[in-house]
């Protein structure tokens, strides 16, 4: 018989409050496209389209059906192929390397600065060789890498540049808007996102009309005009139900990322004596959304089972680095080839954030954090 499934007084994460805040809009936002009879493209993605766009800065939006798929397609789009190699980060979700694959390109893992988690540019070099074709950058837990000695090494090596920005909805860069930082940023509208749909969901900005184009050919089955396809494509539309749901919560992402700010603000301020505890660090060059507040402790496991006991519920982001999974086996990765990525993986901790979290709570898990490292 399974065990009794555990309850928690401060959840991780509850995707229902999003819902119960904005009830009446987004009622109000599906009944419009129910009766409108339009239920795939059509101007409900249009005007999503339009207002992400000029959200994050850039002149084109091009929406999908998903995060991974719109990593994908920005890569094609891009020019990335077979015989191709992509600098990715190494610590990070699979999803990162499996777009580059998608590509039909090679994923070549480069290592985080173990401060900030996100890609060292200092790294990059090292793993640079006659195939690389292309940096694929992700704004690891909300916060943006160095996007500017990032450039910089991309400019002088005739390289694109991609954003996975999926953590970075609102986060910004040197007062630059992460999706706006290079050639193409893919973003996921997954539900636990900081702009999140109800369903899975993706876009694509760009300030590249060409790469726009050929995302919008890509994503309807290689076709820009009915039956005349120019193009291998994929089936990759976001739908008018999905469009209609996150042009509501962006208008209230900018809101909710500033109470993410708050909890972090709180997390840093308690937690700044905790003994063994390693907290995010933040350039002065980056205004971080805070998709997660991750912490680092050696005793990384023995804490989760304390703040278990605590009534706190936790998740780690992430336990099993792309280059130790199954789905990578085929490529040989030396033993300690990567210790940074694999010291992260090993002791890193995502404690509870997000827009419905009450400070108190907040405070309860500090306490709690406060009480097992002393």
């Amino acid at each position: 018989m399974p065990a009794p499934k555990r309850t928690f007084e401060v959840t991780f994460l509850d995707l229902k409050l999003p819902y119960q805040e904005l009830k009446e809009e987004l009622d109000v936002a599906c009944a419009r496209v129910l009766e409108s009879g339009r239920y795939i493209l059509g101007d409900e993605v249009e005007a999503f389209e339009a207002e992400f766009g000029e959200y994050c800065q850039t002149s084109h939006c091009v929406s999908v059906a998903n995060g991974l798929d719109a990593l994908t397609l920005a890569l094609k789009a891009c020019g990335i192929g077979p015989g191709h190699e992509v600098l990715v980060p190494a610590n990070t979700y699979i999803a990162t390397w499996l777009a580059i694959s998608h590509a039909g390109a090679t994923p070549v893992p480069v290592e985080p600065h173990i401060a900030t988690y996100n890609i060292d540019p200092n790294e990059l070099a090292k793993s640079l060789t006659p195939r690389t074709r292309a940096i694929m950058v992700v704004h690891l837990y909300g916060q943006t890498a160095a996007m500017d000695d990032i450039l910089q090494f991309a400019r002088r090596n005739n390289l694109r540049v991609v954003e996975d920005a999926s953590h970075a909805h609102g986060a910004s860069c040197s007062g630059r808007r992460a999706g706006s930082l290079s050639d193409a940023a893919a973003f996921s509208f997954y539900p636990t996102k900081n702009l999140g749909a109800f369903g899975d969901a993706g876009a694509v900005t760009t300030n590249d009309p060409d790469i726009a184009e050929r995302i919008r050919v890509l994503r309807n089955y290689g076709s820009q005009k009915k039956h005349f396809n120019s193009v291998r494509g994929y089936n990759s539309r976001l739908d008018p139900l999905q469009a209609a749901f996150l042009r509501v919560n962006l208008r209230h992402l900018d809101e909710w990322n500033l109470r993410r700010q708050k909890i972090a603000s709180l997390y840093l301020n308690e937690l700044c004596t905790a003994q063994n505890c390693i907290l995010p660090t933040v350039p002065e060059w980056a205004e971080p959304v805070w998709h997660q507040f991750v912490i680092r402790h050696p005793l990384r496991d023995q804490l989760i089972e304390h703040l278990n006991s605590r009534g706190i519920e936790t998740a780690i982001h992430y336990p099993i680095p792309p280059h130790r999974s199954e789905a990578y086996s085929d490529q040989t990765f030396a033993a300690g080839s990567l210790p940074r990525t694999e010291e992260l993986a090993a002791t890193v901790l995502s404690i509870p954030i997000h827009p419905h979290l009450d400070p108190e709570s907040a405070q309860k898990v500090s306490r709690a954090i406060l009480e097992f490292t002393g």
